[in-house]
């Protein structure tokens, strides 16, 4: 790895190694990156194509964990919460062991980092971008508990968003319809359907949004942001 030579951004991106994360990354990469993630070799493989990145691992099931290995990171000026699991299901046939892991991922290590986090993001009037998805804004048959976990993320967005707006932290939710990555083959693969992926939105359009939302002027803020698929 090389490090840049100018002054740039300080961004950490978790699930940094998924479809979304990866794009993130690279849309990214003029930033000094931190990436976060469960596998050190993806991880690794992912630092070193770009020009200044470092690893994070961290199991976002284990917040209890998350201050010890914050411990020592400079101070951030982006925060994207990208990472997210899914599992499709009807109420009556999951159980709380998955809405727990669903809830663990989607809303409760969001909220942990952020809240470790904010001593910083306050210093450098920094951002957070939530990357949610359409299943925020409406719930659909068999999409209980990913809907749930990401209406409670909105909550934790609009929320945060209020409480640090005189501190200069700008807070964005950006809701993405469905996008081409292996989640999506996952999930259209548990639906019964093809999975096409010219169908739908692209990581990179996606990330090059919500780079939009990280390089906007501070006179004005993105509170939400909705992506559709244009095909």
């Amino acid at each position: 790895m090389t490090a840049l030579t100018s002054p740039a951004p300080v961004t950490l991106i978790t699930g940094a190694t998924g479809g979304i994360g990866g794009a993130l990354a690279e849309a990214c990469r003029d930033h000094h990156l931190i990436l976060q993630g469960r596998d050190a070799t993806k991880l690794d493989a992912l630092c070193a194509g770009l020009p200044d990145a470092r690893p994070l691992l961290l199991d976002l099931t284990q917040p209890e964990t998350f201050a010890a290995a914050l411990a020592g990171l400079p101070l951030l000026n982006n925060l994207i919460h990208n990472a997210g699991v899914v599992e499709l299901g009807a109420v009556a046939a999951q159980s709380h062991e998955l809405w727990s892991q669903t809830l663990a991922v989607n809303v409760v290590a969001p909220a942990e980092l952020t809240r470790l986090l904010l001593p910083g993001l306050r210093q450098t009037r920094g951002c957070v971008v939530f990357v949610n998805s359409g299943a925020g804004l409406s719930a659909s048959a068999h999409w209980s508990s990913y809907a749930a976990s990401k209406f409670a993320l909105r909550a934790l967005a609009d929320a945060l968003r209020a409480e640090e707006v005189a501190a200069g932290v700008r807070v964005t939710s950006v809701y993405p319809g469905r996008t081409a990555t292996a989640m999506q083959e996952k999930v259209r693969g548990q639906e019964g359907a093809e999975y096409q992926p010219a169908d739908f939105i692209q990581p990179a359009t996606l990330a090059a949004a919500v780079r939009f939302v990280l390089d906007t002027p501070r006179d004005a803020q993105i509170p939400e942001l909705t992506l559709r698929s244009g095909v």
